[in-house]
């Protein structure tokens, strides 16, 4: 990388002269750990989330990407963890003994609630390794995950995280320079995760998740981060998916993707083309993300 140029990761763009800065904290003395540089990194690029907070987390995973591209070295992790491996189910999700009403307005203690400890944190995970079709990884950056149940079981899970760096349809509905794209960024939340169980068949359930959804994330989301964002995106694989219930939701589709991942910097990486969903969390969005 020459010395003009920059790179993009976790939304955030590291100049060569950022890149210098985290090279003289990981070579620092005495040596630090990596949750030590990524904080201190935080604190000398001025990486923090609107209300003030270092957003450590962001920062971690930009170095663990920084490395693999080979523009900096970090010392071994302390312990090991499970990120890039399957996950190993340690619950007993299965089909309850009673029958599921076949309609939202039967059901009894129909709610949505966000994920809360480790007995919570486990069943997300363990119903998106095993049913949904991208499998389980860890979301990055700001995230939200939900569960969604009633009396019998549990019905469906979703979550949420960061948004996408650049998406053409997104970014021209939008109507934002990349300057602004970069600024506002961090006010769109996207929909990374949503499952129905496969034994779940209830008319409209979908449809109803997507909504109550969107109406409590920004509560939700400004009690964990501080701050309320605006937009929601989703990306729906056309090769599977129509997205009807997205559209049934108030969802709007802006256009596909081009078919290349969210770090396909080099254009190399095929990927299925999918289709573009935004919804809109106050009236005047676009005028807050382009002022």
């Amino acid at each position: 990388m020459s010395s003009a140029e920059s790179v993009v990761v976790c939304g955030r763009g590291f100049a060569s002269a950022d890149l210098a800065t985290i090279r003289e904290i990981i070579e620092s003395r005495p040596p630090l750990n990596r949750r030590e540089i990524a904080v201190r990194a935080c604190e000398l690029l001025r990486w923090t989330r609107p209300d003030g907070r270092l957003k450590e987390m962001s920062c971690r995973v930009a170095l663990i990407r920084l490395e693999k591209l080979g523009l900096i070295k970090l010392p071994a992790p302390l312990r090991t963890n499970a990120n890039g491996k399957p996950y190993c189910a340690s619950t007993t999700l299965a089909p309850p003994l009673l029958s599921i009403p076949p309609e939202v307005g039967s059901m009894d203690e129909l709610s949505i609630r966000p994920v809360h400890g480790p007995k919570d944190s486990r069943l997300w995970n363990e119903a998106v390794s095993r049913f949904h079709y991208l499998g389980y990884k860890p979301l990055p950056g700001a995230q939200l995950r939900y569960l969604v149940d009633c009396s019998i079981s549990l019905l469906g899970v979703l979550g949420f995280g960061a948004s996408a760096w650049k998406v053409a349809p997104r970014d021209e509905w939008i109507g934002w320079t990349p300057e602004q794209r970069e600024r506002r960024l961090y006010l769109i939340v996207n929909n990374a995760r949503f499952l129905i169980l496969p034994w779940v068949r209830v008319h409209n359930l979908a449809s109803w998740i997507l909504g109550h959804c969107a109406r409590r994330l920004p509560s939700d989301w400004e009690e964990r981060y501080g701050y309320r964002p605006v937009l929601l995106e989703t990306f729906v694989d056309r090769t599977r998916f129509r997205g009807t219930c997205y559209e049934a939701a108030n969802w709007r589709y802006v256009g596909d993707t081009q078919g290349r991942g969210k770090l396909d910097r080099h254009h190399r990486s095929a990927i299925a083309v999918k289709k573009v969903y935004l919804r809109p969390l106050v009236q005047d969005c676009r005028e807050v993300l382009c002022s």
